[in-house]
């Protein structure tokens, strides 16, 4: 008799970065690795943790972000990325600002690790900021967080598929 194991998907560590596959009658287990018990999804385009050495990563903000937020500080909320070198900016209009791969898109990133319809940028009518995720494959990341929604300030940093989007507000 063959019994089949069907597994939810993989998982990995937020302390160290394992990847785990349990099956949907496990429990959560602690990281083999470090003892963490703190798991995230793990995304379609991660690689296996074989594959993969630990490193340090730096915190350090991307060089070009001080000038582009000098040159655009009087004309309200931006995001902010660099693609192939260039540094891109499309201003908060108040309101839904749609981002993904969808020509149709406010914030248009042509790349297969972004959904056509990826997330959504809220500007409320007394300037805060939101952002949704739109149902997209990769997830929304914010300062590193897996979110569906949340409250966005100044500086935030997006991830979005393979780009880096930050908030100047």
């Amino acid at each position: 008799m063959t019994i089949a194991v069907r597994r939810f998907g993989g998982l990995i560590c937020e302390g160290c970065g394992y990847a785990i596959s349990p099956t949907v009658e496990d429990s959560l287990p602690a990281c083999p690795a470090c003892s963490g018990t703190s798991f995230k999804r793990a995304r379609a385009f991660d690689r296996p943790t074989a594959d993969i050495e630990q490193v340090e990563v730096a915190d350090d903000t991307p060089s070009w972000l001080a000038e582009t937020r000098e040159r655009l500080a009087t004309s309200g909320p931006h995001l902010a990325w660099e693609d192939a070198g260039e540094v891109h900016s499309a201003p908060i209009a108040e309101g839904w600002a749609k981002v993904g791969r969808s020509s149709c898109a406010d914030v248009c990133l042509d790349d297969p690790t972004v959904s056509r319809r990826h997330a959504l940028v809220v500007r409320t009518e007394d300037g805060g900021l939101k952002a949704l995720d739109d149902r997209s494959l990769n997830g929304l990341f914010v300062n590193g967080k897996h979110v569906e929604s949340t409250k966005l300030a100044d500086g935030d940093e997006l991830e979005i598929g393979r780009y880096k989007l930050y908030v100047l507000a």
